[in-house]
């Protein structure tokens, strides 16, 4: 999963499956005051220096194996998922509302029922554990902090590229979470 061996010195990976995208340094966002100023408060508030090169490149980079985490995960449980819930509705649509006996009716019906539920639940489950660990909310919430403060910076007259740092917004799972600043991931993707 570390993909970042291919990587130049001072580039990180945007959005999975992107090229590899030059950091801006924290000395072109902090020449706009209005973003200096921005980048000191979210500092404190998210314990994190955003004008510090190598600290925004290695949160860049460990973001990114976390949106990789979370796709390969979603992946591995929502398309079995997908592939049995419409195998399962495709053989009951052709096959099995046509069987004459309503107990082998309902017994394909229970079983997959309970097939479809169980995947279901494995996908919750594994959604709960992505989204839900504080320390890549923690990370979420630092790269979510970024962007907009690169956006900023930008929009003052910054020379930032358009969509930089290059992938979109959290609207969920962003939340810092201060008491887990130091902890382990629950995982053990060692993205912390």
């Amino acid at each position: 999963m570390d993909d970042t061996t291919d990587l130049g010195e001072w580039e990180f990976v945007g959005r999975r499956g992107t090229d590899p995208v030059r950091l801006v340094p924290g000395d072109v966002i902090a020449e706009v005051p209005r973003a200096r100023t921005e980048a000191q408060r979210l500092g404190e508030e998210l314990r994190f220096d955003f004008l510090d090169d190598r600290s925004v490149l290695r949160m860049l980079r460990r973001r990114h194996q976390d949106e990789v985490a979370m796709f390969n995960a979603g992946f591995r449980t929502g398309v079995p998922l997908a592939l049995v819930g419409f195998g399962a509705a495709v053989y009951w649509g052709g096959v099995a509302q046509y069987w004459a006996s309503g107990a082998s009716r309902l017994t394909f019906a229970g079983a997959a029922v309970v097939v479809v539920l169980a995947l279901f639940a494995v996908y919750v489950r594994t959604a709960a554990v992505q989204w839900g660990d504080p320390v890549r909310q923690n990370l979420r919430a630092r790269a979510r902090g970024y962007r907009e403060l690169a956006h900023l910076a930008r929009e003052e007259g910054a020379d930032i590229p358009a969509h930089y740092p290059h992938y979109g917004p959290y609207p969920f799972a962003a939340t810092f979470r201060p008491e887990a600043d130091r902890a382990e991931t629950t995982d053990g993707e060692g993205l912390s």
